[in-house]
């Protein structure tokens, strides 16, 4: 092991989960210990040949938000603001109490407000373009996201969004580490959001053959590693941390979650949807996150994988981490219980890291019945596994090539 001193790690001093497991952190830990997926049919997709979806429950917008916010802020960008808020509350910040200037916000998201785009097209072919929002702009653009969350908490340094499709939550994580590295803020909020459950999203995804077409037990349909995987099932979601200099974080008397170490990307430059069969981009991220927390494989006790239940990511993925990592590290996919949140995955993901560093606890792949016989590694399934970890991966990939990993430390 390289001494950890010589890697530059962020405190994640707050963390806000809006997910299929639940609203907040408490909820979301519950519900991924419990290792029951959150799939359902879907009202939105009634007589679509891929009728289910894993939604948030009980988001209620009006109550969590207010009425114009309601009405006027995408879903995708209200999930991120109740994300935010709650990773602020879970830091001991109070936005009054900051210099707003030294706070910047990166968020992840790969569709925006593709609801709204929808609805407003809709409209249009109805009666006209007077009949089209005024409000379809600022509702639909991506930068949004990051920008109404920057206005919310009062966030005057950097704010913006990434876009490296399911990678991207993991990309903003890295990146927000970068802005605190160079000095340029000294609080970041970081993550990533998405809602894109729409039948135009939704029959795009299938017209490619990503999802699971498991309509008779939607239940069962997200099963990551398993042999008997045939796609991913579509979620929404949110995740928000807040990063803070380890330094800054004591001063203030903050208990960190859990520390980022490293953050590794690279690109595939293999196809446009689908892995390079031999993981090269993938390795090749998680070979430098590795090396930027000054860490080797040896050093790692878990991984959360990409994990998407689809049968050429989780081969693909299984294959790299047991070539780079061996087969000790405990290996869990969360997506058995959340589904593919797309663009938020990542970002969800490095909280669920943080709480399995925290707790010790790696959560259940959830409905892994028949581990992939070609696959040599550690699949946590059935039930929680108590371990102590000192040292844990992320990992992340997505549309056009894009890798992401990061390391994550206990404090």
């Amino acid at each position: 092991m390289v001494g950890r001193a010589e890697a530059f790690g962020v405190a994640v001093t707050g963390l806000g989960l809006v997910t299929p497991a639940g609203i907040g952190v408490k909820e979301n830990w519950d519900g991924l210990t419990s290792g029951v997926s959150r799939a359902a049919p879907d009202e939105a997709l009634r007589g679509w040949p891929v009728d289910f979806t894993c939604r948030v429950p009980g988001f209620d917008p009006e109550e969590l938000l207010g009425g114009f916010s309601a009405w006027q802020l995408e879903r995708f960008v209200q999930l991120a603001i109740v994300a935010s808020r709650q990773a602020l509350d879970d830091a001991g910040w109070d936005p009054a109490t900051w210099d707003g200037a030294r706070v910047g916000v990166v968020l992840g998201n790969s569709l925006g407000g593709v609801q709204t785009v929808e609805r407003q097209h809709r409209a249009l072919l109805d009666g006209g373009p007077r009949r089209v929002s005024p409000l379809l702009i600022p509702m639909s653009m991506v930068n949004m996201v990051a920008g109404q969350v920057a206005i919310d908490i009062g966030a005057r340094g950097p704010s913006q969004v990434v876009a490296t499709a399911c990678a991207s939550g993991t990309t903003a994580v890295g990146t927000a580490r970068e802005l605190l590295r160079s000095g340029a803020c000294d609080v970041v909020l970081a993550g990533g959001s998405e809602s894109a459950l729409t039948p135009l999203a939704m029959a795009g995804l299938s017209r490619m053959g990503a999802l699971s077409r498991r309509t008779d037990d939607p239940a069962t349909a997200s099963r990551p590693f398993d042999a008997d995987r045939d796609g991913f099932v579509a979620a929404e979601g949110a995740g928000v941390l807040v990063l803070e200099r380890i330094a800054d974080a004591r001063a203030r008397g903050a208990v960190p979650r859990a520390v980022v170490r490293g953050y590794g990307a690279a690109t595939d430059a293999h196809h446009p949807t689908a892995p390079d069969p031999d993981g090269r981009g993938i390795e090749q991220a998680l070979r430098a996150a590795l090396a930027d927390a000054g860490l080797g494989p040896s050093d790692v006790d878990h991984v959360n994988a990409h994990g998407t239940s689809t049968p050429l990511n989780d081969v693909t993925e299984g294959r790299m981490l047991h070539r780079v990592l061996g087969d000790g590290p405990l290996v869990t996919s969360t997506k058995g219980v959340t589904g593919h949140a797309l663009a938020a995955a990542g970002a969800i993901e490095a909280g669920f890291t943080a709480l399995a560093i925290q707790h010790r606890s790696v959560p259940p792949t959830a409905n892994l019945a028949r581990l992939d016989p070609e696959l040599e590694i550690d699949v946590v399934y059935g039930a929680p596994r108590s371990a102590v970890i000192e040292v844990a991966v992320s990992t992340s990939l997505g549309f056009g090539g894009h890798n992401a990993a990061l390391v994550l430390t206990a404090d």
